[in-house]
């Protein structure tokens, strides 16, 4: 199928003032009185992250804009972003009595064909934080092959890479290791903003998908999200905040771990580690002596309320980025990794995070307890090539 791409420059008059900042897609098609969506009937894939720079949700906006909404569908953690558990049900949004349809129930990750019943366009409008692992990217691909295959056309709101489009790092999934948690042949850390996500992917893997992305205006690849003026919410439950974001494509590497926080449940998720076996003055001390660059730990001890550990006091050890400009968060998660087969051998099996890292080769080295130094080094050529790749679906100036 011939792919039809299409990218929507709209004008530059706003009702923005020009000191106004970024202005997300979601933005960019309120000043337009989403015209582009005016007669169609509309499917929105959103959560509580769909709002515009003054706070306004995207589905009262459609709405009030007389955009024909017709169903929500949402991601993991709901359309709240509160829920934290395998199966999210379906419920009605309490503001505007639309159904919500739920893409993380059970085994549902799909929009089916039921779900589309007298809807002839979808839209995603969903903030990422910039990790291959994260599932809103994968909600997000698999909404856009949907729609494809009915020959929907497909808009993506764009919003920021919080944690920028120029850091990348990681290795590349393995496709035998695609799944909910990297479902596209990117690194863990793909400096790539979901508008230019998409586009890679539809381009790539010729999915032919009528995709439409609403640019952002006002954001560069450079820009962190504190530089965008734009109010953080938090888009699932345990994201509390910008550094956790930076550190979390590297202190998510071993969540699968039963035995193992990554502080999820505590109100500093991804900034801490621990366990009931670890010694926090030690593993600090380790990490820091192997000087690994924009971070340094500290020992800590933390009681999770939920997940691994839950009403339990572990010893950890928690994260202070020193440069976020010099941090390798993916270096980091393998120095982390390491540290713990180097101190406590045994403890954790490493190939259980196999998705997470998305390389066997790279669980390999681990296992033969390679220097993180080395293994990182050994996926730069694929890093290389894929850089390369992505110039062509990059939306915005450096």
């Amino acid at each position: 199928m011939k792919c039809l791409l299409a990218i929507i420059f709209l004008s530059a008059t706003s009702a923005y003032g020009a000191d106004s900042g970024t202005l997300t897609g979601l933005d960019v098609l309120v000043r337009q009185d989403f015209a582009p969506l005016k007669g169609k009937n509309v499917g929105l894939i959103t959560n509580q992250t769909g709002l515009n720079r003054d706070g306004k949700r995207n589905i009262d906006l459609m709405l009030a804009a007389g955009v024909h909404l017709k169903v929500l569908f949402s991601p993991e953690h709901g359309i709240l972003g509160r829920e934290d558990q395998p199966n999210v049900g379906d419920t009605k949004d309490a503001i505007s009595g639309l159904p919500v349809r739920s893409l993380h129930s059970g085994k549902t990750r799909r929009i089916t064909d039921e779900m589309l019943n007298g809807v002839d366009t979808l839209v995603y409008d969903i903030q990422d934080v910039g990790a291959r692992f994260y599932t809103y990217s994968c909600t997000m691909l698999y909404g856009m092959q949907e729609a494809a295959s009915h020959h929907l056309p497909y808009y993506v709101l764009d919003r920021p890479n919080p944690i920028t489009g120029t850091h990348v790092e990681g290795p590349i999934v393995d496709p035998d290791l695609e799944s909910y948690v990297g479902c596209a042949a990117v690194p863990i850390r793909h400096g790539l903003t979901f508008g230019e996500l998409a586009e890679f992917v539809n381009g790539e893997r010729h999915v032919g998908a009528d995709l439409h992305v609403v640019k952002m205006e006002g954001w560069h690849q450079s820009d962190w999200w504190d530089t965008t003026e734009l109010t953080w919410v938090d888009p699932s439950p345990n994201m509390n905040s910008l550094p956790a974001a930076t550190l979390y494509p590297g202190t998510c590497l071993l969540e699968s771990s039963k035995n193992f926080s990554v502080g999820r449940g505590t109100n500093v998720a991804y900034e801490q580690i621990g366990a009931d076996w670890m010694d926090g003055k030690k593993v600090a001390a380790y990490l820091n002596r192997r000087k690994i660059p924009g971070v340094r730990a500290y020992a800590t001890r933390f009681q999770p309320v939920k997940y691994h550990y839950e009403g339990q006091a572990i010893d950890g050890v928690r994260f202070v980025i020193t440069d976020r400009e010099a941090l390798n968060s993916v270096r980091l998660g393998l120095e982390i990794i390491a540290a713990m087969d180097e101190l406590y051998p045994g403890k954790l099996a490493v190939e259980v995070n196999q998705r997470l890292i998305g390389s066997k080769a790279v669980v390999a080295m681990l296992k033969a307890k390679a220097d993180p130094k080395i293994i990182e080094k050994s996926f730069q050529p694929d890093l290389e090539r894929f850089l390369r790749t992505r110039e062509k679906y990059l939306l915005y100036p450096r």
